[in-house]
């Protein structure tokens, strides 16, 4: 009668070889993978450097940026105060205009009214 399953202690003799098989296999890998590691690591910290100065880079081209825009914000801040005083002036300039203008209308109306009043008295007489 042939056997078809082995026994219990056949298993545990099987599973006992494939344990130090593997545990072979991993003692195996680390002398063939310690190049590998090594290089692997080297690559992580220049990786880790180089993340660490384009941050840095990021970080200077931000505050570069951030001192430009404060810069314009102040010449446009300067431009808008200049526009300003020039408008007053020039609205300043056109009241004061005006008001000669105003001031010679009135003396031209004054001295036509003085006109017309002397006429009137000359007809008189």
């Amino acid at each position: 009668m042939p056997r078809k399953e082995p026994g219990f202690a056949e298993r545990l003799q099987t599973a006992s070889e494939a344990k130090k098989a593997q545990l072979e296999k991993l003692r195996a890998m680390p002398l063939v993978n310690a190049a590998q590691s090594a290089e692997r690591q080297t690559a992580q910290v220049q990786t880790a450097e180089a993340r660490k100065s384009r941050a840095a880079e990021r970080k200077s081209s931000k505050r570069a940026d951030a001192k430009q825009r404060e810069a314009q914000r102040a010449a446009d801040k300067a431009r808008q105060v200049q526009a300003a005083v020039e408008e007053r002036a020039r609205k300043d300039a056109e009241r004061a205009a005006q008001a000669e203008a105003d001031a010679a209308r009135k003396r031209d109306q004054k001295a036509a009214r003085d006109a017309r009043y002397a006429a009137r008295k000359a007809r008189q007489k």
